[in-house]
């Protein structure tokens, strides 16, 4: 994977992040979901080095071989603001101090609060498969409830640490036919190792706590994304079956929005790489 990317470990102040990033152009950085790693853009990163990008993929903290942040009661050193301004120093230390960012599922969550908090700094903002966490707790209901229980179990204390440890392959069903060898053995090193799934559900209890309340903040305040942006959401994942239209949704958050679909289940860019990276490649252009 990444062949002529550097890969390397960065200081970023409170943590240390793992980091590939290569190719010379434009700046794009590219934020993974859960539980994947830095590794899951492996297939999309060689086409936009290739369409005349620089691309960063971080492993964010707390997930893949980032560095793990102590526990707070709060959270919040895994929220969304945390993680963005982890990843807005990484890019800094690159010499990269503007622009343009792509997140998925979890990542999206970052990217969106990064775009929020430093408009001078994100010049273009992709969101997949995702709507704001406010959003997606106001319209809650038992749909939601049913398919996307994770949500509120992994909130709680200790138990889904204990539920996904014991059996970690049953638990996240990785393919590594789907998703490559070499990122499908990361993404079983981080779903295996104990600190990391901590981490990665302090994700889930910062989005029901601090995270929420960052955006209803936000939202009172009549804050906006500012800079374009794109939403693309999978044909085969669950977005308008749970909101209808979810540019409608996005659509208060956002000064400039568009969007369209991807056919593919959630993880677009290890299941269609191609339509993905041509869809990034035409907006980031």
């Amino acid at each position: 994977m990444f062949d002529g990317f550097v890969d390397e470990r960065v200081n970023v102040g409170e943590v240390c992040l793992r980091v590939r990033h290569g190719g010379a152009g434009p700046p794009v950085l590219l934020v993974h979901g859960h539980p994947r790693t830095g590794a899951t853009w492996h297939r999309v990163a060689p086409r936009l080095v290739n369409a005349g990008f620089t691309v960063v993929c971080p492993d964010m903290r707390g997930y893949g071989r980032s560095d793990k942040a102590a526990v707070r009661r709060d959270h919040a050193q895994q929220s969304k603001r945390s993680v963005a301004r982890d990843l807005v120093q990484l890019m800094q230390l690159l010499d990269q101090p503007r622009f343009a960012m792509v997140g998925h599922d979890r990542g999206c969550y970052v990217a969106f609060r990064a775009a929020l908090d430093l408009p001078d700094v994100v010049t273009r903002l992709v969101v997949m498969d995702g709507v704001p966490i406010s959003e997606a707790l106001a319209r809650c209901d038992a749909r939601f409830a049913r398919d996307w229980y994770h949500w509120f179990f992994f909130a709680q204390p200790d138990k889904p640490e204990r539920a996904i440890l014991a059996d970690p392959d049953s638990w996240y069903h990785g393919d590594p036919e789907l998703m490559g060898s070499e990122n499908h053995r990361e993404f079983r090193a981080a779903t295996s190792d104990p600190a990391t799934v901590t981490a990665m559900l302090e994700d889930y209890r910062a989005g029901l706590d601090i995270d929420r309340q960052h955006e209803v903040t936000d939202r009172r305040a009549g804050r906006t994304v500012r800079c374009p942006t794109l939403l693309l959401w999978s044909t085969r994942d669950a977005l308008p079956d749970l909101y209808g239209d979810p540019l409608q949704v996005w659509q208060p958050w956002v000064d400039d929005l568009r969007g369209g679909t991807i056919e593919s289940g959630h993880h677009m860019a290890e299941e269609n790489p191609a339509a993905l990276s041509a869809a990034l490649i035409d907006f980031l252009a």
